[in-house]
């Protein structure tokens, strides 16, 4: 059995806590938050469970085998370095870490005291998006040419960090778990609208050398909430929307069909439609994060990388600190 401390019971410190209390070969030990009110609500909440103000003590704690960090994004990298130090297993939330220079260094460190390190990229073990996954794998979509994603709502602003680390890391990961082409440069632009001091409307490009394209458009300021992703393929399309109670995934089987005969005729190019059929296919709706448990607590037990591992969190941030670096160059191509 795996004892588990929990750093942070804010805003998404209880699911982790609920998920990690109800999985198998882990125990929740203990929960630290700084605040006294949140202390109280996970002590109320998880009867039973030691409380403390520090994260400190909960990685010098010789009872504890592994550390959650559910807090504010510039305190991943120390407390997950102090734990990987100790020889403690890890799981960051999302964004992994501020920098790629953070992310890589963890990434190093975990590697060379033999330790579990895994990220929090929830969407991945979304049982829509694992149907995507293998909905691609068996070629049903053809040879893919773009990914399209909105994810946009009012709010929730955050103080550290732009609407990019926020919300475009979500889409940025399940596009790392979609795509196994990696991608080669990241452009971005962005407004600090209504005041605020961070982008909190931005659009993201992602650049493949095999001629596929990746955007994303995020969004603090929309009157609407909207979690939409479109993936186009040769043979088949799907519309992937996170709000739809009911057919979450729908595939459609339409298309384009160019036929050029050379390149002198090319102004008289023959396009063709093709429409066919929509299709909403199942898939496992057991909550995303009761996985991400489960998958901590099994890479620790078999001793093994995670789906989530640090190379997946290294590779998003990488992403994230492009996409940070072409906002401050005016939109410019950031290569990876």
């Amino acid at each position: 059995m795996t004892r588990v401390g929990l750093i942070g019971y804010g805003y998404w410190g209880p699911n982790l806590a609920r998920n990690l209390a109800d999985t198998d070969g882990l125990e929740l030990a203990a929960i630290a938050d700084v605040r006294a009110d949140r202390r109280e609500a996970a002590a109320r909440r998880h009867r039973g469970v030691r409380t403390c103000a520090d994260g400190d003590s909960l990685i010098a704690s010789d009872e504890i085998d592994a550390i959650v960090v559910a807090t504010p994004l510039q305190t991943h990298f120390p407390f997950a370095k102090a734990a990987i130090e100790r020889g403690k297993h890890v799981l960051v939330e999302k964004p992994f870490t501020g920098s790629k220079a953070d992310a890589a260094a963890l990434a190093e460190l975990a590697d060379r005291r033999g330790v579990r390190l895994m990220v929090d990229h929830t969407f991945v073990y979304n049982g829509a998006v694992r149907r995507i996954r293998s909905l691609i794998d068996a070629g049903n979509l053809g040879a893919l040419l773009y990914l399209d994603s909105v994810r946009v709502n009012l709010g929730l602003l955050q103080q550290d960090s732009n609407v990019i680390w926020d919300l475009a890391t979500h889409d940025l990961s399940i596009m790392d778990f979609l795509i196994d082409a990696r991608p080669v440069a990241v452009s971005a632009n962005g407004i600090s609208g209504a005041g605020f001091d961070h982008e909190n409307v931005a659009y993201v490009t992602v650049h493949f050398d095999d001629g596929f394209l990746a955007h994303f458009h995020v969004n603090w300021l929309a009157p609407v909430k909207m979690r939409r992703m479109l993936i186009g393929g040769a043979q088949r399309m799907i519309v992937y929307d996170d709000t739809d109670p009911a057919e979450k995934v729908r595939v459609y089987d339409k298309g384009v069909d160019v036929n050029v005969e050379d390149r002198e005729t090319r102004r008289r190019i023959l396009v063709s439609y093709r429409t066919g059929d929509m299709y909403a296919p199942t898939f496992d709706r057991r909550e995303a994060l009761s996985l991400v448990a489960q998958e901590f607590a099994d890479a620790i037990a078999e001793r093994r990388a995670p789906l989530t591992d640090a190379a997946a969190g290294l590779r998003v941030v990488s992403m994230l600190d492009a996409a940070e670096r072409s906002l401050r160059a005016d939109g410019k191509r950031i290569p990876l």
